[in-house]
């Protein structure tokens, strides 16, 4: 099944819902930055959190989730935007813990459960929008759970799971979103409680090869759902030689120039997607030429 995501609304209009199957996108960043079992859980829960958070945006917004949290993972910062591309990257891959006392991956051991959830919206225009939450269990779906609840305002249930191979592999990853609108009616959130309680775990449903439209049909068993649109969904990073080449350009002449002396090129790799750029020593050169010109104006 390929990547993607659906909006609907339920119960007449009182519930907002997504879901979406990621495995795909998932299995990229394992790939990519060799990530461990335990890393692969909690990224790639941060990364379907994230990208749902994305496609709740308009336009050319871009949605970025760090976790900071005190376990030996370190932080995990993701970001996705409007279209569904999302990317993602943790700070410590290679953690892996025993299982936790239900027998499944320990999420919370590896993120600590004594740290902080920040999201920042970029609105383009130099308009940002940043939240931030404590970490409430480290689990990290109970955590954007809190988020939506806290800084958001909006009454919200949050589900993220990854199963994870032996061998470090991807076996599914998907999640949805549920959230109250403000005429949600009591009776209408006892029903989705209810519901709720006899779901299966995500990322068993997304294993069984449920579509996301099926697994909010589950989740909103009787609530007449509307679905709205569908989105694909995939790992897609914005990196590029010429974002790179700004970056050196902010170190300066005299910092190039030590660069072109004693290593003779520089080699730049992307945080999120561990993509190498190679500056030899024309490139260098052509940058202190181009620092070299602005000073002398």
């Amino acid at each position: 099944m390929k990547d993607y995501l659906v909006k609907a609304l339920a119960y007449h209009g009182q519930v907002r819902a997504y879901a979406v199957c990621a495995t795909e996108s998932v299995k990229e960043a394992q790939r990519r930055h060799d990530l461990w079992v335990n890393a692969s859980a909690a990224l790639g829960r941060t990364m379907i959190g994230t990208v749902m958070l994305g496609a709740m945006e308009k336009g050319a917004v871009k949605v970025t989730v760090k976790i900071e949290g005190n376990g030996p993972i370190g932080f995990l910062v993701a970001d996705a935007d409007g279209n569904g591309n999302i990317r993602g990257y943790v700070q410590n891959p290679k953690v892996q813990l025993k299982p936790n006392a239900q027998g499944k991956i320990d999420v919370r051991g590896a993120v600590g459960v004594n740290g902080t959830l920040t999201v920042v919206k970029d609105m383009g225009m130099r308009d940002f929008f940043t939240g931030q939450v404590a970490l409430v269990s480290g689990e990290i779906g109970e955590d954007f759970t809190y988020y939506f609840t806290t800084s958001e305002q909006i009454p919200s249930a949050v589900g993220l799971g990854v199963l994870v191979n032996p061998d470090h592999s991807i076996l599914a990853a998907g999640g949805f979103v549920i959230q109250m609108l403000p005429d949600a009616k009591e009776a209408t959130i006892s029903r989705l409680e209810e519901n709720l309680k006899t779901l299966k775990p995500i990322s068993e449903m997304v294993r069984e090869g449920l579509s996301p439209e099926e697994i909010l049909q589950a989740i909103l068993s009787g609530g007449d759902v509307q679905f709205l649109s569908q989105l694909p969904v995939q790992f897609h990073c914005s990196c590029s030689k010429e974002r790179l080449r700004i970056a050196l350009l902010s170190l300066g002449r005299d910092e190039l120039e030590q660069i072109l002396q004693e290593e003779g090129h520089a080699e730049l790799t992307c945080h999120f997607c561990e993509e190498k750029y190679d500056f030899n020593q024309e490139d260098l050169k052509a940058l202190i030429q181009q620092i070299t010109s602005k000073t002398d104006r």
